[in-house]
Parts: C-alpha cells; structure tokens; sequence
C-alpha cells in the first residue's frame, strides 16, 4: 500500500505542483521517499491520502513550513492533531480564477443562463458575471470588481459581454459558508504557499459572494443532482458545470452515470478537469495538452487545454 501511496505523491509532485509551486513539489517528493510518513498516511481511508489534504492539514494545525525537514517534524510532532483535521476536512479548493477559462463557453451560450456547480465549495466560481477578466489586456467588466488574468491563444473567442446568470445554484458534499470564518480558513490552507496572488483573488472573492444570493446545498452528484435541476425555472438554459471535482469520484461508473444524467435532462455540460477524468472525452482532443493540463470540454466535446488554476487558456479551435 505505502508503495501505491508513494507513487501518488510522485506524481503530484511531477504533474501538478512542478513549474507551480516548488515548495509543494519538495515536499510531495519528500513524502514519496519517506517511510515513517507512507505507514501514517497508510493508516488513513484512501480518500484521505491526498496530497493537497495533507498538506492543507499541516498548515491550519502547524503553519506553513519552510521545506522537507521542517514540514516532517511539524507532522510527526502533530500527528494526531494533524490526522483529525485531515478526518475532519476534505479537499474543496474553490479557485475563482478558473471562471475565466470558463467564460469563453457562458458567453457563447443562448442567454439567459441557470447555472448549476457540482463541487461548488463556497460558491466562488458560481458568480463568473461579477468579476472582471483581462485577456491578453482586452479587460471585461466592472473596473472596482476582482480581477483574473488569463493568457489566451489566438483562437479563443474572447467574450465580448459577461453572460447573464438568472438562476443559480450548488451542490456539494460538505458546503462552505463564506459567513464561516473556520471554514473559511480551511479553504484558504488550501490555497498553495508560495502562489500569493491567489489568495489575494480568493478573499476578494469570498467578499464579494458574501454579498451576493448564492445558494449551495448539502447533496451528492451521484444522487442529488437531478432533483437540484428539476428545481430550474422555464426559460433559461441550464448549464451544469464542474471543474477538478469528478476527480474525487474515483468509480468510472459513477461518473458515467453523472454524464448520462445530463444528457437526459438536456443540460449543457461543462467539464474543466484532468484527462485522466474522461479518457474517453480526451482521446478526442485533436492534439495533447501541456503536463498538468486541464482539458475543458462542452457536452462531451474537447475545446480547450486549460491552467488548472485559470491563468491561461488554449483554445482547440
């Protein structure tokens, strides 16, 4: 087992935390080597043997540490502690950065639009109209609302108006009150150490979603989801959207079924998660993404290689 465990953390430190975060990297690569370390997390539900977990986990109990060996004797000096928040919590990064990956398909759609987040989290990304994007320096949207940067290839079709959002909504295993300053806290551990922009982003986000209506319910995607969009008014088109949550869904069939579940109910769906997620859907990308890539697809169908944290976009014409 330590050895599956090993292999995970290799390959987060490789595919997803090289080129973005060299702390991170170091200490994957550290755990990876580390037997004492392997049997805790060994002891653990696979589900909370991740990467991202453990190390959120460390730094709400012992603050961020500076490298390997600091990050180690804050663990096993905090063991228990540690494994209770890891017990207690889940990943539920909430990066509203990635609207702007997700912008380039909401404009395009017929308006007005329901939207509808699986994984929401807190609900950041459940608000794209009210923030600001720059793309390549054309700007879009208010000039006092949070902005995000995303480099674009030329055949993005950059949006020329925000969408207009008449109904939304999220589900989620374990909501996230913006109101909520220990949960709050939590997502904000989440976030990568040595990526400060991103919280900056982040908590200019959280003030902002605390001023708006956003609903996110206590529910299931396996099982709750078409009861959250039997609740959808006439009218607007309903857009179910997820991005790096069916990832935590480790059964192929359930997430099939989700995928079925859509196309049933008409709904367009988006999707911006790793292509390990839909082999299916990224065997049908003409060309192969960069290392760490997300792949965004609309109903089935690739259109873009995306930053899994929406700083740019390479749209698959």
């Amino acid at each position: 087992m330590t050895e599956r465990i090993a292999a995970q953390f290799r390959r987060f430190a490789e595919k997803e935390a090289r080129g973005h975060s060299a702390l991170y990297e170091a200490l994957a690569l550290g755990v990876a080597g580390d037997g004492d370390l392997l049997a805790l997390l060994a002891g653990l539900p696979p589900d909370k043997q991740q990467p991202n977990l453990l190390f959120a986990a460390v730094r709400l109990v012992c603050g961020t540490p500076a490298d390997f060996p600091s990050f180690r004797a804050s663990l096993l000096g905090r063991a228990a502690d540690v494994v209770a928040a890891i017990l207690a919590h889940r990943t539920q990064t909430n990066e509203p950065g990635r609207c702007a990956v997700l912008l380039p398909v909401l404009a395009r759609l017929h308006q007005p639009l329901a939207l509808i987040e699986v994984g929401a989290s807190a609900g950041l990304c459940l608000i794209p109209e009210q923030y600001a994007y720059d793309y390549n320096g054309t700007r879009l949207g208010a000039a006092t609302a949070p902005v995000f940067h995303c480099l674009a290839n030329d055949p993005t079709p950059i949006p020329q108006a925000l969408p207009r959002i008449t109904w939304r909504a999220g589900l989620d295993l374990e909501p996230v009150s913006p109101r909520d300053p220990d949960q709050m806290a939590w997502l904000e551990a989440l976030i990568w150490p040595d990526q400060p922009e991103r919280l900056a982003r982040f908590r200019a986000a959280a003030d902002l979603v605390r001023r708006t209506s956003v609903r996110v319910r206590r529910g299931d995607l396996t099982t709750d989801l078409g009861a959250l969009i039997d609740e959808v008014p006439n009218g607007p088109t309903i857009v179910v959207f997820h991005s790096a949550t069916l990832a935590y869904v480790p059964d192929p069939a359930a997430r099939a079924a989700f995928a079925t579940l859509l196309w049933e109910r008409s709904a367009v769906w988006i999707s911006n998660e790793a292509p390990f997620v839909f082999p299916d859907i990224a065997a049908r990308a003409p060309r192969p993404g960069p290392a760490g890539a997300f792949l965004l697809a609309v109903n089935g169908r690739p259109v873009a290689w995306t930053d899994p944290h929406g700083a740019w976009i390479d749209w698959l014409g």
